[in-house]
């Protein structure tokens, strides 16, 4: 007997099955736009929240906490009747017989879908050398972020209890591989943290001191973004202190840090911002891809041959006015409300809605405290007012209203305090922490 889903009154097992692959911006906006349309919606994710990844790197740099930039897709979905939550991993697809094969934690299942939309995202690429992955993550998570925090924070509380002694070398060096957006942000933050934050609290060391690094076989920072605005931005990283190494690609990342351009750079933690690729969802389908791995798809979203599989977000490769279409949120949102729009037409037997086109809002970055560039067809900007604009238009694209107000609110506080919201070092420790919590024998010994 199949489980009953509670408060539906719209349950009706012959709607058409809409089942959506990843609980991201693209996958989201196609779900909140099936909100009203006779379906019924699941969606499958590894995890039970939804990301906020363009401020990833500040939960990294402990100015936000991870509570502020993700929510439980149960809750953003609860108001939806037609929708439903899945948490699993999805392993495969049957394109012959119409199934998502999934593995829930207790067992793997198969699940019949009438229309498929894969927004699965994509991960961390090493350009053909994962053998670097080991000594400098990613940030792709709520768990590289945190870990990444714990890192750095450690670094300087070690850097504190030797002080008396010789500083291991490459301690408070800091190097960021690649100078895109990412790269270019958790620099910025960085600098600001031991600028206005870290400087105060230590006694024995200066963190000031510490040495950040952004290294890019590119010829210059941003290269998405127009040359002034990307010197703009190289000039205010230069200004925070933040050494640029440019026209290098890395040779070795090891333990002891990396080899750029022959000279090596001793460095306990590297961070990898170079590159993405995209999920293996593409290889499932049995689909044409590009050099990068991304599924080519038609202007309504859908592989050929296949009307009922759409793919969309940074797993779908489709040109736009002779260039590809930008790895960015943006294109995942509109391309997801897209979709919602193409499933309901056919329901209703109305015409397809015309070519997708994507609507570039602009691009943005933020380099540290009070400076941001922005970048659209209109206008370039850079300063303090890109810095308050880049602020809006992140606040407004949060998932909950609650977020807004609390990150705003957190925002504030730092702004006019220099004091980041969450400088914690969370690890989970051997020993038990309290008599009532250890095991018995541990007990006899107290």
């Amino acid at each position: 007997m199949k489980p009953q889903m509670a408060n539906r009154s719209t349950d009706v097992e012959s709607d058409p099955h809409v089942v959506i692959v990843g609980g991201g911006f693209g996958g989201l906006a196609a779900a909140r736009g099936l909100k009203r349309a006779p379906v019924r919606v699941t969606m499958i994710d590894r995890s039970n929240h939804h990301l906020f990844q363009p401020l990833l790197y500040q939960v990294a740099t402990a100015l936000l906490s991870p509570a502020h930039i993700a929510s439980p897709i149960r809750a953003l979905m609860r108001r939806q009747r037609n929708a439903a939550v899945l948490l699993a991993e999805v392993t495969g697809i049957d394109i012959e017989r119409q199934s998502v094969i999934a593995q829930s934690p207790d067992c793997s299942r198969r699940i019949p879908y009438d229309c498929l939309v894969l927004a699965t995202g994509v991960h961390q690429s090493y350009f053909g050398h994962d053998e670097f992955e080991p000594f400098a993550p990613g940030l792709k998570s709520l768990a590289d972020a945190v870990v990444l925090r714990n890192k750095m924070l450690q670094a300087f509380e070690i850097a504190e209890a030797e002080a008396d002694r010789t500083t291991p070398e490459g301690l408070l060096t800091f190097v960021m591989v690649g100078a895109g957006p990412t790269g270019v942000e958790m620099a910025g933050a960085i600098a600001t943290l031991v600028r206005n934050t870290l400087s105060s609290e230590f006694r024995c060391i200066d963190p000031r001191s510490a040495r950040i690094v952004v290294v890019d076989r590119n010829q210059r920072i941003l290269p998405a973004f127009s040359e002034d605005l990307s010197r703009a931005a190289h000039e205010r990283l230069t200004r925070l202190g933040v050494e640029i190494r440019l026209g290098h690609a890395v040779d070795q990342v090891d333990e002891r840090g990396v080899i750029v351009g022959g000279e090596r750079i001793p460095s306990r933690t590297v961070i990898w911002t170079a590159g993405v690729e995209p999920s293996a969802a593409g290889r499932w389908l049995g689909a044409k891809t590009d050099r990068a791995g991304r599924v080519r798809i038609q202007t309504d979203l859908t592989i050929p041959g296949h009307p009922e599989i759409f793919v969309i977000g940074d797993l779908a490769s489709l040109d736009q006015d002779g260039r590809p279409l930008p790895g960015v949120a943006q294109v995942a949102m509109q391309q997801g409300r897209y979709v919602a729009r193409v499933i309901q037409r056919r329901l209703a037997s109305r015409p397809a809605p015309p070519p997708f086109r994507y609507f570039d809002k602009g691009s943005m970055a933020v380099v540290g405290r009070n400076f941001a560039i922005l970048e659209n067809r209109r206008m370039k900007l850079s300063g303090l007012i890109a810095f308050f604009a880049w602020a809006g238009v992140h606040l407004e694209f949060l998932a909950q209203s609650s977020l807004r107000l609390t990150v705003f609110v957190q925002w504030v506080w730092t702004y006019l305090t220099k004091q980041p919201g969450s400088r914690l070092i969370i690890e989970h420790h051997q020993e038990a922490s309290s008599p009532a919590m250890a095991l018995p024998e541990q007990r006899l010994k107290v």
